[in-house]
């Protein structure tokens, strides 16, 4: 089996994949991992050897089928321990990143397949990152629609967080754009780099930077 850090490198090449077969540049990878680049070479041809990935000179590393599967199965194990880590425990979804980083190591597939049944078999995790079923093992993506590329004045619902940092999180639940939320783009200004939107709770104003971090699709 792989160990804790062939798995960390097989989930990062996966959640950075641009597609299915994407292909995920050295310097990224070392960036998202906080590893030097000759750390990273060391790592890819120990991995590749084992058969985990393709190294693509000048271009950078693809997950065989076997590294896909087993980053898949990390990835599972992740998010579902953030679901059950805030619907179970009660945890600030703003701590549970940590913490699953941690538990998706040590848990057995016994174990999983009971908190995710406890879960009653979420689609998505606290979020809103798709979470692979057993059965069917892809990892999913929307179609990247965000508050910033939306058409406004449609209604909307709120169906990812793509930056999970905490202060992120934290303006997150302080705006009201929570994973399930349902807003409407009244206005953005690209000049001045705002975008204003309506809630039922009120409205709410961010920054576009911001506002390309929140997936959204038609409710």
């Amino acid at each position: 089996m792989p160990t804790s850090t062939v798995e960390n490198y097989l989930k990062a090449i996966l959640v950075r994949s641009s597609d299915e077969v994407g292909v995920v540049s050295t310097g990224a990878l070392a960036e998202a991992l906080g590893v030097t680049p000759g750390t990273i070479t060391t790592m890819v041809k120990s991995m590749a050897a084992r058969g985990l990935l393709e190294h693509q000179p000048r271009e950078g590393v693809r997950l065989t089928p076997e590294g896909r599967a087993h980053a898949l199965a990390v990835v599972r194990k992740h998010r579902l321990v953030e679901t059950f880590l805030v619907q179970v425990l009660q945890m600030d979804w703003k701590e549970v990143h940590q913490e699953a980083e941690a538990l998706e190591h040590a848990i057995s597939d016994r174990v999983l397949l009971k908190i995710d049944a406890i879960l009653g078999h979420p689609a998505a995790d606290p979020h809103g990152d798709p979470i692979p079923s057993r059965k069917s093992p892809v990892l999913g993506r929307g179609k990247g629609v965000t508050l910033a590329s939306c058409e406004p004045q449609k209604q909307l619902r709120v169906e990812r967080i793509l930056d999970q940092s905490a202060p992120f999180l934290e303006f997150i639940q302080k705006s009201g754009l929570m994973p399930g939320a349902r807003v409407r783009v009244r206005e953005r200004d690209r000049a001045s780099g705002v975008v204003r939107c309506d809630l039922k709770e009120g409205e709410t104003t961010l920054g576009l930077p911001e506002a390309a971090k929140i997936e959204v699709k038609v409710s």
